[in-house]
């Protein structure tokens, strides 16, 4: 599975886990996920349930992190073990399946507030090139509305003049904000907040990427989509508690 799988799979006991919390539990030595030739993290069901484990005696026990370490070396020795039979039970709730039932959440829809941004959701895909007439007629928008968000450079069509398919949702978000009164150069704001935090993450991310290891590019990438998540969700929470305040004024 991937990590964002494992996000999945663990979220419903655990609503706090985040990316993060996972890759410092790594960093720990604590778990030991696999990685691909291109970097990627892969975990398998025992992974998971080692996760789990941690996760459980944290919670419900309040074990510093040496002490469930010191239990997981016991369990690797054989001395204990991590719960065989409720892992195996778990695998088979998927008949035929030796992994579980991974249940992905449905992509988020306009006008719904994240409470937390996953990284799965934040690919950097631009194998899909649309025209200009593909954009207007997915996005339900007309030229001049189109033109006002090029000319306030949130939309910026590729060198041969295609869009790809962030500019539809950013149009079709841009269209309903201007429902509310917001017209395009309101908008710049939000264009100028986003650049800021954009060179934040190329900061971190650049040396990564430089890196002459392989799958650097693909860590980098990874990198990338972990810290827009946690900006997001940030920044979610600082503009509710902004509202909140302006509104309590």
């Amino acid at each position: 599975m991937s990590i964002g799988s494992v996000l999945d799979l663990l979220r419903p006991d655990f609503p706090d886990i985040t990316i993060s919390k996972i890759r410092f539990l790594e960093a720990e030595g604590l778990i030991r996920p696999e990685r691909t030739q291109s970097g990627y993290r892969r975990f398998s069901v025992a992974d998971t349930e080692r996760l789990r484990f941690v996760l459980t005696a944290q919670r419900d026990q309040y074990l510093p992190l040496k002490v469930i370490k010191e239990q997981l070396e016991a369990i690797d020795k054989g001395a204990a073990t991590l719960g065989v039979r409720e892992a195996r039970a778990r695998a088979s709730a998927v008949p035929g399946s030796g992994v579980p039932e991974v249940r992905i959440a449905p992509p988020r829809t306009l006008g719904v507030v994240p409470g937390e941004v996953s990284p799965e959701e934040l690919r950097f895909d631009h194998e899909i090139r649309l025209t200009r007439a593909d954009l207007l007629s997915q996005a339900e928008i007309d030229e001049p509305f189109l033109n006002d968000l090029i000319r306030a450079n949130l939309i910026v069509p590729g060198a041969a003049g295609y869009f790809d398919a962030d500019a539809v949702t950013l149009a079709r978000t841009a269209r309903a904000m201007a429902e509310f009164g917001l017209e395009a150069r309101h908008l710049r704001a939000f264009k100028l907040a986003a650049d800021r935090e954009a060179a934040l993450v190329a900061q971190i991310a650049a040396p990564i990427a430089k890196s002459r290891d392989a799958g650097a590019r693909a860590r980098a990438e990874e990198t990338v989509r972990e810290l827009a998540a946690l900006s997001l969700t940030l920044h979610t929470c600082l503009v509710k508690a902004s509202v909140r305040n302006s509104l309590g004024n």
